[in-house]
């Protein structure tokens, strides 16, 4: 995606440094390329983040933000079941990396390397166990069902919408489908994704 010619100038360093960092990685990402991608100077970056570390932290904290923004309201809803919470949210991760497919990489490979440790990232997690999404988790054991940790439907929501990213590239090399057909099965995981985590808490 290009970046916005009336952005203001932190506003087109982040928008670069997202690009950058998907594509390369923190470790392999310079401040230089980073500034040659927003087409500004180098002083510039390190005037408004002051390092590589900082700017990686701060887009970061804002992704993890928007995210949990979205979310939260969706799981503390006390008028939509648990089914209808899974379908909102797996259609809000599905389309988000529908936008950016290469971003998965980006954060495998960060947490393969460790850079992804981020305390907002944890406490917004922690923040799961708090919500009404979890109460009604806790509340299947009540009713003579399994009780789930929420933890236990983020990972799984995640593993499902995640996966099939991980291997899109190697499939359209191969020519098993093309990618509209990709997004084409993308979309069904949106309906059968909430369905199969449903069934799986027999909810």
């Amino acid at each position: 995606m290009p970046i916005d010619s009336g952005a203001s100038t932190e506003e087109k360093i982040k928008a670069a440094a997202r690009k950058i960092f998907t594509q390369k990685g923190f470790l392999s990402t310079t401040v230089r390329d980073i500034a040659a991608e927003a087409d500004i100077n180098l002083a510039s970056v390190n005037y408004y983040f002051r390092s590589k570390e900082k700017l990686f932290e701060s887009i970061m904290d804002e992704t993890i933000s928007a995210l949990f923004a979205r979310i939260e309201p969706v799981l503390n809803d006390r008028n939509k079941s648990i089914s209808e919470k899974l379908e909102i949210c797996v259609s809000y991760y599905i389309d988000n990396m529908l936008q950016n497919p290469d971003f998965v990489f980006f954060t495998v490979g960060e947490i393969m390397s460790g850079r992804l440790e981020n305390p907002g990232m944890v406490n917004k997690i922690k923040t799961l166990e708090q919500t009404h999404f979890a109460q009604q988790l806790k509340d299947l054991g009540t009713e003579g069902k399994i009780s789930f940790h929420p933890i236990n439907l983020l990972w799984n929501i995640t593993g499902m919408t995640f996966f099939p990213f991980l291997t899109r590239p190697r499939l359209l090399e191969s020519g098993y489908f093309n990618s509209e057909e990709f997004a084409a099965l993308i979309q069904e995981r949106k309906k059968w994704v909430p369905i199969w985590i449903s069934q799986m808490i027999g909810n």
